[in-house]
């Protein structure tokens, strides 16, 4: 944020994991939000993911590239109106090798083909349990964007859902997690409402995570 006491710096949280505080620029972040709505809309948008236990996500999830679902993924919103996926933009991937370089060199870039975007949206009540991004069947790095209010985001380890480290990411941060730390446990408990940019226009937490399918 402008002004403040104490500028954030970037920070490794864990061995491959990585945060960049503000690392998209206010028109980066105006530009990314309106695909997102873009992107929302049906078919194939904005849905309510259902669990095999029968319970419901509280952020709501829209894929581009790949569909995932509980837990595989498709071309087909297979659990919503089994519209094709919407394609994956040939700019998100770029932005995703970008972030890597940004954060963990370019080798490690070079090996990231990004075709899958899961853009989560979170009001000021939603959360997302303590979860591994493991239904992929590549290693590559996992490209965290932020838009919107603010959340806590916990980041753990890759054996247990204990010892973890609480970051706060706002709008703009960055967060890739690969290497060592790509299949760690990670969750959202909390959203701080009403700390978006005002200039942004979004009430709510965009989230949106690119990965490397392998498929």
């Amino acid at each position: 944020m402008d002004g403040e006491l104490f500028p954030r710096a970037p920070a490794e949280i864990a061995p491959g994991a990585v945060h960049v505080p503000g690392w998209l620029d206010a028109r980066a972040q105006r530009e990314l939000l309106q695909s997102c709505r873009e992107w929302a809309r049906p078919p194939a948008g904005l849905r309510t993911v259902r669990t095999p236990g029968g319970g419901t996500m509280s952020a709501r999830q829209v894929c581009l590239g790949w569909h995932w679902y509980p837990y595989g993924y498709a071309r087909t919103v297979v659990d919503g109106d089994g519209a094709p996926v919407k394609p994956f933009p040939g700019r998100l991937g770029e932005l995703g090798r970008r972030a890597v370089a940004d954060t963990l060199g370019e080798q490690a870039a070079k090996t990231a083909a990004y075709d899958i975007a899961l853009i989560n949206f979170y009001d000021g009540d939603a959360r997302m349990g303590m979860h591994r991004d493991s239904d992929e069947k590549a290693d590559a790095p996992v490209v965290s964007l932020s838009l919107g209010d603010s959340c806590v985001f916990r980041f753990g380890n890759t054996e247990t859902r204990t010892r973890c480290t609480d970051v706060e990411l706002r709008s703009g941060d960055l967060f890739v997690f690969g290497g060592p730390s790509r299949f760690a446990y990670h969750g959202v408990p909390k959203v701080l409402p009403g700390t978006a940019p005002p200039e942004l226009g979004l009430t709510g937490r965009l989230n949106i995570t690119l990965r490397v399918s392998g498929l």
